[in-house]
């Protein structure tokens, strides 16, 4: 193999074989070998080339730009994917799993993926959160919501513990976010009482005249799924799941009526759902109208072009704060409909598969009727003032000069004119 030593043996220009096209250069620096190819067939132009790199590398190891054996984030990013797919298998859906890989593809790698471990820091992460911000401005006219940035967020700081957990990274870098400690109380978008009602009139005269002949079966759909979806508060892909075998209509001998119970398979996996009355004959109409097999889907077909129609034409489809109505919205009807009906907020939190702290932040925070006056318009009862005896007035003695007490002088009474 041909050798050549430059910088005082520290830079070598070589060729693997006699036959190889191209003259290669290598140095050690910061612990490690770099590599490269000059590119170029004449050992003159290829010394010349190597001089110019094995500079810039110094310069860079100079200014602490250059790595050693430091594991890149994108190195980390590709292993903690690999351990994150297959330690979540049947407890993530695929399309979480997914997402993070969206994340890391189109965002987060391309802004940090060839920086170092070392280099991913509080600065660091507060000028990818500017990034994306500027970013997002530019291509859509409006910033990505904070939801948003705190996923991404969320996925650094998983990459960062898997490099932690490998021993590639000594410490976790303080990832919170300045200046913004606690956002604001804010809610879901969900139908009032009144607006509720003006959605299922509106879906129950599209089933009875629908615009288009074609259109029936769909109409009477989905009137018979706002009904359901209101009455039993599922989220919508466990509607989407649901099976006509997971569905029993019973009898609820606490208040002597009928309800469904419904064996939910969903996001937080099997659980089991109690509805309202109100379910129970929109599921009756779906049976007589479908005349399905027990493994047969409730809801096959989800007709959203119809739904935000019906919204757009009632001017529903955004609530007063501009958050556009889903039929998600569906659920969060259930709940607050529920809270305002007086519900314990542990028995919703159990019949909707959620937790009490998730109902209490975005449902029962905006809602009147969960503050409770008798609680609230205490007032501290006064005490009665009680009268008090005052003593009896001493009879007057007359003094030469003064008074009793020391001190003051007795007034002189007044004399009169001659």
């Amino acid at each position: 193999m041909a050798n050549h030593e430059l910088m005082g043996g520290r830079l070598h220009v070589y060729k693997r074989e006699e036959s190889a096209r191209f003259w290669q250069c290598a140095t050690f620096l910061a612990g490690r070998n770099h590599r490269v190819s000059t590119k170029q067939e004449s050992l003159a132009q290829a010394k010349d080339f190597a001089e110019d790199w094995y500079l810039t590398l110094k310069g860079k190891l100079i200014k602490g730009e250059l790595r050693g054996n430091e594991k890149s984030f994108e190195f980390a990013a590709e292993q903690f994917y690999r351990e994150f797919k297959v330690l979540t298998e049947g407890q993530r859906s695929k399309i979480y799993v997914e997402a993070h890989r969206t994340r890391l593809d189109n965002h987060i790698l391309p802004f940090m993926g060839d920086k170092g471990l070392s280099e991913i820091t509080p600065g660091l992460l507060q000028e990818y959160r500017i990034h994306r911000h500027e970013k997002a401005i530019a291509r859509w006219g409006a910033p990505p919501a904070r939801n948003t940035i705190h996923q991404e967020v969320v996925v650094i700081r998983q990459v960062l513990k898997s490099a932690v957990r490998h021993g590639w990274l000594r410490l976790m870098p303080d990832l919170s976010e300045p200046y913004k400690a606690s956002g604001k109380i804010s809610h879901r978008a969900w139908f009032s009482p009144d607006e509720y009602k003006q959605l299922y009139e509106a879906t129950r005269e599209r089933a009875k005249n629908p615009k288009k002949k074609r259109f029936k079966k769909e109409s009477e759909q989905l009137h018979d799924f706002v009904l359901f979806m209101a009455n039993t508060g599922l989220r919508p892909d466990e509607a989407w799941r649901l099976q006509y075998r997971d569905v029993k209509i019973a009898h609820d001998d606490g208040l002597d009526e009928t309800i469904l119970e419904i064996e939910v398979r969903g996001k937080r996996g099997i659980g089991y759902c109690k509805s309202m009355p109100g379910a129970v004959e929109p599921y009756r109409r779906l049976v007589r109208r479908n005349k399905p097999e027990p493994s047969d889907l409730i809801f096959p077909k989800r007709q959203k072009e119809i739904f935000n129609n019906v919204l757009n034409e009632l001017n529903l489809k955004t609530d007063r704060d501009g958050q556009s109505r889903t039929a998600y919205s569906l659920r969060h009807t259930y709940i607050c409909l529920r809270l305002m009906e007086g519900a314990d907020i542990y028995q919703i939190a159990k019949n909707c598969r959620t937790s009490v702290e998730m109902i209490e932040k975005y449902y029962a925070s905006h809602l009147v009727n969960t503050l409770d006056t008798t609680a609230i318009n205490v007032r501290k009862q006064k005490p009665v003032k009680k009268a008090v005896a005052l003593p009896e007035p001493e009879p007057n003695k007359v003094s030469s000069k003064r008074d009793a007490r020391p001190g003051v002088r007795r007034a002189k009474a007044p004399t009169k004119k001659p």
